[in-house]
């Protein structure tokens, strides 16, 4: 780590490897601005690896009537699907309907979604009679069944792009570092932050930086180093999980989503296609206490099982999970609401006295829009020349055109060819990690080399996504992973040993 910014001064410091800090290191650089960005774990390791995988305006903001957040996610969602069209794609949803009221109601709504979306639509919504709905939806429960209304939206791989976002950032002359954690911040005489020392996570070597600015990007971890800042400083994260469950794709045969409006607990729904699996979530339950690994709670996992039986055929059971993720909200305390999911998902950003900037809350959706305003808020604090933001135009690295012939490699956009290189210079490599998943040995060495892929994890969770898809398989081939990456780490056989160990206890976590 020494060698890579050694003698540096910098203009923008980031904590947080997540979608914000890393779309604010995209942005900060593109600009022109010496950016460095720090993740004490693996990108996305908390939050940004645990959504409902979708890049949507969110429906359920207009029940709450907050257009203005509606407009700027339907805007920025087809800026995303124009600038990572490899990994950013089209969703028909399906809204089944069972009482005579429910699809005008919801017909109405989402006709409004579609007019706010405007040209930037993906495409219109449409009632559906009974027969329409049955043909969508093969699996859905068609007992009182009356039609149901169809609509748009985006769909996407979160750590796929993010990973994506992270070389988009290198690219753009920024040193993005993980597995490299902030200890504290160094100040000047007047009591403002005017560096940080920052810690090898393996190495424990550490190292002492100057910048004219930093940025704490660190999620539902925020207080944390808001308060290593100014231990007065009151909390503003109010934090909430939403837990998922995966089921095979026989749930829900086809290529259509459903989106269930309205569940006992006030939230939305969703049974989504995901990577030839079904994704059903989400929860919204209030915790205090954050990790970046939570649990599930009993009554989470029957509440989804048992909306799921409500509208599907088939009733799934906990043996028909193949794996369940926890992901925890960023939201922005607000003194009106009465519980989390009435929280707006607005974002915040706020500079302490000492000049340090924290943003908060927002959505996957709109990262992009709260690195914009970040960055200008911290050419201010940094007092260094403004530059306009121009990431609304920047393609994400891998973008590509997706062509009719969707296969395992396609999600890597112009990265496929160098993938497929590798296995036609190395047949062996073309061999998959599990006889039962398409995923190759080759995916493992473009982790190592090219993704900055460290541990099993990294690999097996957010480079492609196995243990998100089939937790158990996955520890199947963690030993293949493990000695395969260290090949091409220059790891021993105790690092093999205790990386399986290690992945085995948190894969364990996945696994109802």
């Amino acid at each position: 780590m020494k060698k890579t910014i050694k003698n540096t001064h910098w203009d923008i410091l980031i904590i947080g490897g997540g979608a914000t800090g890393i779309g604010a290191a995209i942005d900060a650089a593109s600009r022109g601005y010496k950016t460095l960005l720090v993740e004490r774990d693996d990108y996305g390791k908390g939050t940004s690896s645990k959504s409902t995988k979708l890049i949507h305006g969110g429906v359920r903001y207009l029940q709450q009537g907050n257009f203005s957040l509606v407009l700027e996610a339907l805007k920025e969602r087809a800026i995303l699907k124009r600038n990572a069209p490899h990994i950013v794609h089209d969703l028909k949803f399906v809204v089944p309907t069972y009482d005579w009221w429910e699809s005008p109601f919801y017909g109405i709504g989402l006709k409004l979604y579609d007019w706010l979306a405007g040209k930037e639509g993906f495409g219109d919504s449409e009632f559906l009679s009974k027969e329409e709905t049955v043909k969508y939806i093969p699996t859905v429960s068609q007992e009182g069944l009356r039609g149901g209304v169809i609509y748009h939206d985006g769909q996407f791989d979160d750590t796929r792009l993010l990973v994506n976002m992270m070389q988009t950032a290198k690219e753009q002359g920024a040193i993005i570092l993980n597995y490299t954690e902030f200890l504290e911040f160094t100040k000047n005489d007047q009591n403002v932050i005017c560096g940080a020392v920052i810690q090898d996570v393996f190495s424990k070597e550490k190292t002492k930086i100057k910048t004219k600015s930093i940025i704490n990007a660190t999620g539902v971890f925020s207080d944390s180093i808001r308060q290593k800042d100014e231990p007065s400083l009151q909390r503003i994260i109010s934090s909430s999980q939403g837990v998922h469950i995966v089921l095979d794709k026989e749930f829900l045969p086809g290529n259509t989503a459903i989106m269930i409006p309205d569940t006992e607990d006030g939230r939305v729904l969703f049974a989504v296609p995901w990577h030839d699996k079904i994704l059903i979530g989400t929860t919204d339950t209030p915790v205090s206490e954050y990790s970046s690994e939570p649990l599930p709670k009993k009554d989470e996992i029957n509440f989804l099982l048992t909306h799921a039986a409500k509208y599907l055929t088939m009733t799934p059971t906990k043996k028909d999970v193949r794996s369940i993720f926890v992901g925890l909200r960023p939201l922005v305390k607000n003194g009106n609401a009465e519980n989390t999911a009435e929280i707006s998902r607005e974002h915040v950003i706020e500079i302490s006295k000492s000049g340090l900037i924290s943003i908060a809350g927002g959505k996957w959706t709109t990262y992009r829009k709260m690195a914009e305003d970040v960055i200008d808020k911290a050419t201010m604090v940094a007092l260094i020349p403004f530059v306009k933001s121009e990431t609304e135009f920047l393609n994400i690295h891998g973008y590509c055109t997706p062509n009719a012939q969707q296969n395992l490699l396609a999600i890597y956009g112009t990265d496929a060819k160098n993938i497929e290189e590798l296995t036609e210079n190395n047949p062996e490599l073309a061999v998959q990690i599990h006889p039962d998943y398409p995923f190759i040995k080759a995916q493992i060495i473009w982790a190592a080399q090219q993704e900055d892929a460290k541990t099993i994890e990294d690999v097996l969770a957010r480079r492609i996504r196995f243990l998100f898809l089939d937790a158990k398989a996955s520890i199947d081939s963690c030993e293949l992973v493990a000695n395969l990456l260290a090949g091409e780490l220059g790891k021993d056989k105790d690092w093999i040993q205790k990386q399986i160990t290690d992945y085995t206890v948190l894969a364990k976590q996945y696994i109802l």
